[in-house]
């Protein structure tokens, strides 16, 4: 007999093993993986935006789904003690652009590293075992099955993911264990993914990286996010950094509803630009069209962005009105993507969807319909922009978990 298993050893698993472990209660983890924090490992691109330096009220407009359920959580364990719990663990931390807080050494690994070896110190059994079952007697949850065995616990934590990034062992077992225990799981969508375009010359564009960009998403007519960053052009549309955050103001895929602009030139005005393109075209002037534009956009969207502009290629430069180059400047200031949908779960960051929190006392993350059953991080419905909020939530929910477990 344990006090507590916890079935994940990701972001939420180990905060939760390491919080518990530290108030004197015998802690299992229960971890599929060889290593602990398989997915924390990849976050931020290897690097871990491990929260986000910011207060309170900006975390909770950066979780467009159920934010509310989040306050209880944060008083108890807010961004400033998550960075100072990592700085006591010996992983010093740097805050750059947005709030976001990383590592110094740019390296996840010393993130989950260092949660590790505090499980380590405090004595908390990892065990590399699926956990195939909950153990239910007299309406509790007591303990769990794994290989074959038993495991009986006074207390039994959920935090075991989502669905995105499947190879990193978030397969969904939560939401099957979840269910099994009477919960309801809301759909399950993607976010922080990247999305599909009917427009082929994304296609003709794959591999095109751009840089310091804004892309802004429109619902309808109306922007719902803008921002400058990088992005990239694959063979289904467009993915990158700005692409993820933007994929998860998308609530309702509808086809044509949702488009993408593009300002390749966010550091120009239109006055600038247009400035800009009359010296370009100055240096270029018996040229044709296609080849007096080369300083002005990378190789691969010259022939692209020339067929949107309704301009001949062969037309000389001399020839182009000034109402052609106004248009033309028009089509750099907001080139467009139309957005059909989302790429497959499993290439999502985090999924959107789970436990519902109607379900889950905010307070103690303790289950509302069995004793005994708790949840943290993504398993619960809940999710949030990109910039360090997602696992800032995962660390709250599991610290509030283990200190009512």
């Amino acid at each position: 007999m344990t006090d507590i298993i916890i079935i994940g050893g990701g972001a939420a698993g180990c905060m939760a093993a390491v919080q518990s472990a530290r108030l004197g209660k015998s802690v299992i983890v229960f971890e599929k993986n060889e290593r602990l924090g398989r997915k924390l490992r990849i976050t931020g691109k290897g690097r871990c935006n491990v929260t986000n330096n910011s207060p309170f009220e900006e975390h909770m407009k950066n979780i467009p789904v159920n934010p509310r359920f989040m306050y209880s959580s944060f008083s108890l364990f807010d961004p400033e003690d998550t960075m100072n719990f990592f700085e006591e663990l010996g992983v010093p931390l740097k805050t750059e652009r947005g709030n976001r807080v990383f590592p110094v050494s740019d390296k996840a690994d010393d993130i989950a590293d260092a949660l590790a070896h505090e499980m380590k110190k405090l004595g908390v059994k990892v065990i590399n075992k699926r956990v195939s079952k909950l153990i239910i007697e007299d309406g509790r949850c007591c303990g769990v099955k794994a290989g074959g065995e038993e495991f009986r616990a006074n207390s039994v934590l959920i935090a075991c993911g989502g669905k995105s990034y499947p190879n990193t062992g978030s397969t969904g077992d939560g939401y099957t264990l979840a269910e099994s225990a009477g919960h309801t799981i809301t759909e399950l969508k993607p976010s922080l993914v990247p999305l599909t375009s009917p427009d082929k010359y994304c296609a003709e564009m794959m591999g095109l990286s751009l840089r310091n960009v804004t892309l802004t998403l429109f619902d309808g007519d109306k922007p719902i996010y803008s921002e400058l960053g990088e992005m990239l052009f694959t063979h289904f549309g467009i993915t990158g950094p700005l692409v993820l955050s933007a994929s998860s103001h998308i609530r309702d895929m509808q086809p044509n509803r949702y488009k993408a602009k593009i300002d390749l030139k966010p550091g120009l005005s239109p006055e600038q630009l247009d400035a800009r393109i009359q010296r370009d075209f100055a240096e270029n002037l018996n040229r044709d069209f296609i080849n007096g534009i080369r300083k002005l956009l990378p190789a691969k969207l010259i022939p692209v962005a020339v067929r949107l502009s309704g301009i001949s290629p062969e037309q000389k430069v001399n020839g182009i009105t000034k109402e052609q180059r106004h248009k033309f400047g028009e089509l750099i200031k907001a080139f467009p993507v139309r957005i059909s949908g989302f790429r497959p779960i499993d290439e999502a960051i985090i999924t959107s969807g789970g436990v519902s929190v109607k379900e889950i006392d905010p307070r103690t993350m303790e289950s509302k319909l069995m004793p005994g059953l708790f949840f943290a991080g993504e398993v619960i419905d809940i999710d949030a922009y990109t910039g360090g909020f997602n696992l800032q939530i995962a660390f709250s929910t599991a610290y509030s978990a283990a200190l009512y477990m």
